[in-house]
């Protein structure tokens, strides 16, 4: 299913990025979130809120990694990096529509997201993913 450099490039990068900002949100969220100029309170109903997501894209990250090496993942891998990659801009557009222009690093996240999804498309574009 994974067949070029290219691919295996492209979903090792949507794997890595994934599992470490979700890990480093799961185990570190006011690090993470002072990174974007964003500092929270110690409010443990609002940190379990952002560790549970940071989990699960920690596992997601790591199901896109365990695809590049384990063959019967790799179509779920993929997948799952599209959907990962496309849900997060489209949550940060509606953001900006709704809630106004967010920091300059959020807009760089955003970016780098998107350049993900588009990547991620041309990589797989003849591979039927959703089928």
């Amino acid at each position: 299913m994974i067949e070029s450099m290219f691919e295996r490039i492209i979903l090792g990068a949507a794997g890595v990025t994934a599992f470490t900002i979700g890990g480093f949100i799961a185990l570190e969220p006011h690090t993470f979130y002072l990174s974007y100029d964003i500092l929270l309170a110690d409010d443990p109903s609002l940190l379990s809120e952002l560790r549970g997501p940071g989990a699960n894209l920690a596992v997601l990250g790591a199901l896109m990694l365990a695809g590049l090496f384990y063959n019967p993942l790799s179509k779920a891998s993929i997948i799952v990096a599209k959907i990962v990659f496309f849900a997060f801009p489209a949550g940060r557009v509606i953001g900006i529509f709704v809630d106004g222009v967010p920091s300059g690093a959020i807009l760089a996240a955003l970016a780098i997201e998107i350049a993900i999804a588009v990547l991620l498309v041309v990589a797989f574009r003849k591979t039927k993913a959703f089928t």
